[in-house]
């Protein structure tokens, strides 16, 4: 018989509710990841007990869910979901059941859930209960919906972006009607709230195969949730530096990051300006001022999918920026990344030549050498911008608005002002950043009346 280790927890409280005379086991994605030989994030138990019996079982319970059958049982300070088996009623506008039915089946409790790796339970005394199959799709690297591919897609649309998700995080295949009836139902997300719409969308990017984006906009899926990438998908770049489309530039740029939020998301859109920016001309096509026509673009996206505005401020000021770079290894120059890293911050500008290198790297091999040369010498300059510990703010300057006060600068804008100007010369001159020097500076432009 299979044997999964679970926390001793968990063992605890299923062994408290079998004592009890009820049936328990964990299930779902701590199953699925178990049979994976990975660590699960969480361990959800389902029973055949009420959330009435759960509760008088246990001493220390919170109501995270009763209506819908769920109770959070702590055990020795930890939290583990129990809910009982369940059936879901009708339900509507492809987003939730109106209502719930508890039942003491755990066959019935398993059909309602959404893919066959997800539908397996598992307990001690009875190991592994697999009545959909689950077992053999996660050897063979399937992603199968329980039943009625269209039935459940028709009961929760959001199941269309999870089985998508799945493929991006695990490497799997969706089966082919699953597939199919992604195809024919793609349109109900519209129905799906932004928000947990963005929770799947982020999962996928941010795994170990965001090109199966590409996947969701054959299959219908972006036309619905991101069209924006549609039209990329559809927009040549007849260029010398290029080789794909726009589309098919940005997954790539996507798989040569690291899968950290900000960065993916970034990549998604850093090029979203160029369908609106095209310029076909005579030999090759122009994309001018395309980073400024994204940011827009990009904030809409954003905001549409109700980000968090940390998210929003990093992810436009970096599509804005993905294209600034020296010309040539001739023009670079420690003033000018000096500048550049006062303006946006070192950490924004860490994660700049991130966005940079795989840019250049889902590009064609045209002047490829030149490009990342003058991508490892602004490293450079900024690595020994960071270790001399130059001045690149106003905070960093050693004098304060107090000093400017003091020196007779009148008290309000004229005291920034006055301070934007020495670190205006500082950025300049790293050596001029010493108290008496700055001072004697701001005598005498107050004296020039400047």
């Amino acid at each position: 018989m299979m044997q999964i280790k679970m926390p001793v927890q968990a063992q605890k409280i299923i062994k408290r509710l079998e004592n009890a005379g009820y049936e328990a086991y964990i299930v779902g994605g701590c199953v699925r990841d178990s049979i994976l030989g990975k660590d699960p994030a969480d361990w959800d138990i389902t029973t055949s007990a009420s959330p009435a019996e759960i509760k008088e079982l246990f001493s220390y319970t919170i109501d995270t869910g009763i209506e819908h059958g769920t109770v959070t049982v702590m055990e020795d300070h930890r939290p583990f979901e129990v809910t009982t088996y369940r059936v879901d009623g009708k339900y509507e506008d492809h987003r939730r059941p109106k209502e719930v039915y508890f039942t003491k089946s755990l066959k019935e409790d398993l059909l309602r859930r959404d893919f066959t790796i997800n539908a397996m339970a598992y307990s001690d005394t009875k190991g592994l209960v697999d009545l959909y199959g689950g077992r053999e799709d996660l050897k063979n690297g399937i992603i199968r919906c329980v039943g009625n591919a269209a039935q459940r897609f028709d009961e929760d649309a959001l199941r269309i972006l999870r089985a998508l998700r799945f493929q991006a995080q695990l490497g799997f295949q969706i089966e082919e009607e699953t597939k199919a009836a992604i195809r024919r139902q793609a349109c109900f997300l519209k129905d799906i709230s932004a928000e947990r719409i963005q929770v799947e969308l982020d999962k996928l990017l941010v795994s170990d195969h965001p090109e199966v984006l590409v996947d969701a906009y054959k299959l219908g899926v972006t036309e619905v949730i991101l069209p924006e990438f549609d039209v990329m998908m559809e927009t040549p770049q007849n260029n010398p530096h290029h080789k794909y489309s726009v589309g098919m530039h940005t997954v790539e740029s996507m798989k040569q990051i690291e899968p950290e939020h900000i960065l993916r998301w970034t990549m998604l859109l850093h090029d979203v300006g160029k369908p609106e920016a095209r310029e076909e001309g005579k030999d090759k096509d122009h994309f001018k001022m395309h980073p400024v026509i994204g940011e827009k673009i990009a904030e809409t996206i954003i905001r549409r999918l109700k980000f968090d505005n940390q998210t929003l401020k990093q992810v436009k000021t970096l599509v804005l920026w993905h294209d600034r770079r020296f010309g040539s290894l001739k023009e670079a120059s420690l003033k000018t990344v000096r500048r550049w890293v006062s303006q946006i911050g070192p950490d924004m500008f860490a994660k700049l030549m991130k966005i940079q290198a795989a840019d250049i790297a889902a590009q064609s091999e045209y002047q490829r050498e030149e490009k990342e040369a003058v991508l490892a010498k602004t490293k450079e300059l900024f690595q020994e911008i960071l270790e001399t510990g130059d001045c690149l703010t106003v905070r960093d300057l050693a004098v304060s608005g107090t000093d400017m006060i003091e020196a007779g600068v009148p008290q309000g804008r004229e005291v920034g002002q006055m301070l934007s100007w020495l670190l205006d010369q500082v950025l300049e001159t790293p050596d001029l950043n010493k108290k008496e020097t700055l001072m004697r500076l701001v005598e005498g432009k107050r004296e020039n009346g400047q």
